[in-house]
C-alpha cells in the first residue's frame, strides 16, 4: 500500500499545498490577516462609537431645543397674559376717566343752566322793576302835580328799587 504516488498529479498538488501553507505560516501571513481583520474591526467599532456619540449629541440637542421651545411657549403665554391684564386695566382706567369726564361735563352743564336760569330770573326781575317804576311814575305824574309830586315820585322809586334788590 503505497499512500504516496508521485506519478499522480493529485499527490503533487497536495505536496505543494502543504508547502504553500507551511510557507504562509512561516512568513506570518495568518498574523497579518488577523491584524488586518482586527484593524478593520477597530475601524468599524470606532465608526460605531462615533455614530453613537453623534446620536447622543443629536438627542441632547433635540432635548435642549424641546426645552427651549417649552420655555418660549411658557414665556409667550406669560406675555399674552400680561398684555391681557394690562389691556383690561387700561380699559378699566379709560372707562373711569370717561365716567369722570362725563360727570364733570354734566356738572358744568348743570352749573351753566343754573347760572343761565339765575341770570334770566334777574333780567326778568329787572325788566319787571323797570316796568313797575315807569308805570308808577306815569300814574303818580298823572295824579300828583308840582314839587310835592316830584318828591313823592323820587321817594316811591327809591323804595321800589330797594325792595326789589
Amino acid at each position: 500500500m503505497n499512500f504516496i504516488d508521485f506519478s499522480n498529479p493529485a499527490t503533487w498538488v497536495a505536496v505543494f499545498f502543504f508547502v504553500f501553507v507551511a510557507l504562509l505560516i512561516w512568513k506570518s501571513v495568518p498574523k497579518l490577516i488577523t491584524k488586518a481583520l482586527d484593524d478593520r474591526a477597530a475601524e468599524i467599532q470606532a465608526e460605531l462609537d462615533a455614530a453613537r456619540k453623534l446620536r447622543e449629541e443629536a438627542q441632547s440637542v433635540l432635548a435642549d431645543y424641546q426645552r427651549k421651545a417649552r420655555e418660549a411657549e411658557t414665556e409667550a403665554e406669560s406675555i399674552v397674559a400680561q398684555a391681557k391684564r394690562e389691556s383690561e386695566a387700561f380699559a378699566k382706567e379709560t372707562r373711569e376717566k370717561l365716567t369722570e369726564t362725563l360727570e364733570r361735563r354734566s356738572k358744568a352743564a348743570d352749573l351753566k343752566i343754573t347760572q343761565a336760569e339765575a341770570k334770566a330770573v334777574s333780567e326778568v326781575r329787572e325788566a319787571a322793576i323797570d316796568a313797575a317804576v315807569k308805570a308808577s311814575e306815569k300814574l303818580l305824574a298823572d295824579k300828583a302835580q308840582g314839587d310835592k309830586a316830584a318828591d313823592l315820585i323820587a321817594n316811591s322809586i327809591s323804595q321800589v328799587k330797594g325792595r326789589m334788590n
